[in-house]
């Protein structure tokens, strides 16, 4: 009676099929780390263009010199900004000195929920520029606070924050008009815009309690923040 190869019994195409199994993850693995590897400078790139982007709306590149986006401290969780969760503030400044810091703020009243914000405030404590990230504001009534959905493309809504300060306008204009503010609104929708106007605020009160420690806490490391 004659018998089959040892190599071709169950437990020796076992051993096989594990060895072939072996040789396919080490060399699929090997693939994916060289695809890794060769597409992170693009990736890294890519995150970095983006960052600056936003950062380019609120605060023009020519009003600092510094490597902004290295220049930072990573802030906990700060109630005063409407955050629940760590952000990272952007240094600003130029031959060495403060020139403004670019943070995150939330307004947590919108009409349909949380309005994200990132907030340029200047050393003097004026606005250098606002920007909504992310909303849910109702499509054609409240989405206006975005720049490329505002119809006034000459000055959209979110413009008018630029240059006011707690020194050139009292708290109690820091409203819309329909509340005996100066800030303009769509008819119909003042949620919105309250809840930003709000947000702001707060954010240059808070900027203006903090600025002093904020830049003279040490940078984190280029690499180190996510």
């Amino acid at each position: 009676m004659s018998t089959a190869p040892k190599e071709f019994t169950a437990p020796g195409m076992a051993v096989r099929t594990a060895a072939i199994l072996f040789v396919f993850v080490i060399a699929f693995t090997g693939l994916l780390s060289g695809a890794y590897l060769s597409t992170k400078p693009a990736i890294e790139a890519s995150a970095i263009e983006e960052k600056m982007k936003l950062v380019d709306d609120v605060l023009p590149r020519s009003e600092y010199d510094n490597a902004l986006l290295q220049d930072i401290v990573t802030l906990p969780a700060t109630p005063e900004l409407g955050l629940s969760e760590p952000s990272t503030l952007y240094r600003a400044r130029r031959n060495g000195k403060p020139v403004a810091m670019v943070f995150e703020a939330v307004a947590p009243d919108g009409y349909s929920g949380k309005i994200r914000l990132i907030v340029a405030v200047r050393s003097d404590g004026q606005v250098a520029g606002v920007r909504v990230t992310q909303h849910k504001e109702t499509p054609g009534l409240g989405d206006y606070i975005e720049p490329k959905k505002d119809k006034n493309k000459a000055h959209p809504w979110i413009t008018q924050f630029v240059d006011m300060s707690l020194a050139s306008v009292p708290d109690k204009d820091w409203k819309v008009k329909k509340d005996g503010g100066r800030i303009d609104y769509h008819a119909g929708a003042t949620v919105t815009p309250r809840a930003v106007s709000k947000a702001v605020l707060k954010a240059i009160k808070w900027a203006d309690a903090n600025r002093d420690q904020m830049f003279a806490e040490s940078a984190i490391p280029a690499g180190a923040a996510k």
